[in-house]
């Protein structure tokens, strides 16, 4: 954006749920509200289950500890905000504050993403090449993988934000959507640029999103075929569930994404489109930790013992 457009664009106003009858904006601050609080809830519990069990200090938990870390900071980065305005009557964000929370909002969705490959990774070397693990997975080589999937996801979120940063925007500066989101803003933009910034964009986020995408499906497919080679039936079963909390995962976060971001364009209303955008920023957030504790039998013995036997360790 040229400088002397910045001081003559202070804020955007950002519509998101203005178009909504006023009588539901209650009820959908609770639900969010509570959504929200179970995500953080879920995501801590996680966290200090891993780091309190010394038998969770392996690089499977070290992944979701920081899977729950990035989770926390991408709800962050939108829902507060989200919750201000589904109460208030001002819905306007400054310039500065827009490209700050698209700049987190991509760096931490993308580390998420980069995250959940990793953990395929772990998986298809446990399930595929057992007696090499510990090598090629050994504490310094996993935090390698961590670090890099956080230098990723900030790379991108820089690079999206400097090509959003550099064009001029043109009124009304509504954003139709709770968030600063990259195609609404694109649509407010105006200049001979616009086209080039759009398709540069769209082509790191395609190529990170896709990447990471055909990479889970190469490992699960070399999991798969691991998998039926197993003899006993019970031996499928117990290598099979462990991956069957990350699977049900990386399905839900994909599945919603493609959802929003690959529908035909125009083809709903802005309530519409408002509602099923945060079915990737609220529910598959939500839905995330719950699936993890649930579904993950080690893990949630180790929350039990952690947690049941500080309040009621007479009962143990």
């Amino acid at each position: 954006m040229q400088g002397a457009n910045r001081s003559a664009l202070p804020e955007f106003t950002l519509i998101g749920f203005s178009t909504f009858p006023r009588q539901l904006l209650p009820a959908f601050f609770l639900l969010f509200l509570l959504m929200y609080l179970v995500t953080l809830l879920g995501n801590l519990l996680i966290m200090v289950t891993i780091w309190s069990e010394r038998s969770l200090h392996t690089p499977m938990y070290l992944f979701l500890c920081a899977l729950s870390i990035s989770e926390i900071l991408y709800t962050f980065t939108i829902i507060p905000r989200m919750l201000v305005n589904l109460l208030s009557s001002q819905h306007s964000i400054t310039f500065m504050a827009c490209v700050s929370q698209l700049f987190f909002t991509f760096t931490f969705g993308f580390t998420h993403s980069f995250l959940l490959t990793v953990m395929g990774y772990d998986r298809y070397v446990a399930i595929c090449h057992p007696l090499h693990y510990h090598v090629l997975m050994s504490p310094q080589g996993c935090a390698y993988l961590v670090a890099w999937s956080w230098a990723g996801g900030s790379v991108i979120g820089l690079v999206v934000t400097i090509a959003i940063c550099h064009l001029t925007f043109c009124g009304p500066y509504e954003i139709p959507h709770f968030a600063c989101h990259v195609p609404p803003l694109l649509k407010l933009a105006c200049g001979d640029d616009v086209p080039v910034v759009a398709m540069g964009v769209g082509l790191v986020c395609i190529t990170a999103l896709l990447g990471c995408f055909i990479l889970i499906l190469l490992s699960y497919a070399f999991i798969v075929t691991t998998i039926l080679q197993i003899p006993s039936a019970e031996g499928r079963r117990k290598a099979f569930s462990t991956c069957a909390s990350h699977l049900t995962v990386v399905v839900v976060h994909y599945g919603f994404a493609s959802v929003v971001y690959l529908k035909p364009k125009g083809s709903q209303s802005l309530e519409g489109n408002t509602l099923m955008a945060t079915t990737y920023t609220v529910l598959t957030p939500f839905l995330s930790p719950i699936i993890f504790s649930l579904r993950n039998k080690e893990l949630k013995i180790a929350m039990k013992k952690t947690f049941f036997s500080k309040f009621c360790p007479e009962k143990l």
